[in-house]
């Protein structure tokens, strides 16, 4: 074992696996240290296996109505009450955690590789390009997230596809800012002009060079924003402008449960508690990634 370890840690790598898997070593270490960030871990993971188990998980359906008891507070039945129409809160928290999984994932392919791309690209090239990108990227940011968003599915039309695109146009943006940074920091640094003495082409240079050096920023952007990204989602939920019923998505739930808000809490108050806690384990994650990751609080530890 502490081979291994030795190994893993050692200095003067002699391959790219040791030298990948060493530096993976250490960030796991780091987050290790960190017990917000494995709770934050531990969240994520239970979001994970709830959204992948569903099926064997929720003890009822999702969408099956029993008007008998609708309004029943919680209890060894029904662990998280039922709603107007008699479904199992619980049961629909736990399908609609696939719902709440898919859209970050999918926002998080389309919107990190768009912003991570654009962002290179304006830094590497500069000049008129620079000014071209940054400007588009400008008007995206001058506007609250969650007002664009309402504006894009308010033309694409309610649904959760076009929700998951229209969150997506209102998160690249800042992603792109954080490439470009990053990209100015190193554009003229002497291995970047290295690779270009030896005849590499822009495209090249940006995806094979430029790029991996951006990720690390970018992946701790992108857990940070999950948080707020699940709740642009409920919001658009809430408004009846994301996932259409009778889909267990928790922003609409939250919506149809705020008729019963004082004498039924329990139906707007469980699927709320499910939205705090997995935007909690993001954060908490992001947190440790952000410390994991950055080489100055590397040299500290």
């Amino acid at each position: 074992m502490a081979s291994t370890r030795d190994w893993l840690l050692d200095d003067s790598p002699t391959s790219r696996l040791q030298a990948s898997l060493g530096r993976f070593y250490r960030i796991a270490a780091a987050l290790m240290r960190n017990p917000l960030s494995v709770l934050g871990g531990l969240i994520i993971l239970l979001l994970i296996v709830t959204a992948v188990g569903a099926p064997w998980i929720a003890p009822y359906s999702a969408t099956g109505q029993d008007l008998a008891n609708r309004l029943m507070p919680p209890s060894a039945a029904h662990w998280m009450g039922t709603d107007e129409l008699g479904r199992d809160i619980f049961s629909r928290v736990v399908w609609g955690s696939q719902i709440t999984l898919t859209i970050v994932l999918l926002v998080a392919l389309i919107a990190a590789p768009l912003g991570l791309l654009i962002g290179a690209i304006s830094g590497y090239f500069g000049g008129w390009v620079d000014k071209a990108l940054m400007g588009v990227t400008d008007v995206f940011l001058s506007m609250p997230k969650l007002i664009l968003a309402l504006a894009f599915v308010a033309a694409l039309g309610p649904g959760i596809n076009n929700a998951i695109i229209a969150i997506a146009i209102t998160t690249w943006p800042a992603y792109a800012r954080i490439a470009r940074a990053e990209t100015l920091t190193f554009r003229n640094a002497e291995f970047i002009s290295a690779v270009q003495l030896q005849g590499a082409s822009p495209l090249r240079v940006i995806t094979r060079h430029i790029l991996p050096l951006c990720t690390p920023s970018m992946i701790i952007r992108v857990t940070l924003d999950m948080a707020g990204i699940i709740l642009t989602a409920a919001g658009l939920g809430f408004i009846g402008l994301g996932a259409q019923p009778p889909l267990p998505e928790w922003g609409a739930m939250i919506s149809r449960g705020r008729t019963f808000i004082l004498d039924q809490w329990w139906v707007a108050t469980m699927p709320g508690f499910a939205i705090i806690i997995v935007s909690l384990g993001f954060c908490f994650l992001g947190d440790g990634l952000r410390d994991a990751l950055d080489p100055k609080q590397a040299d500290k530890h």
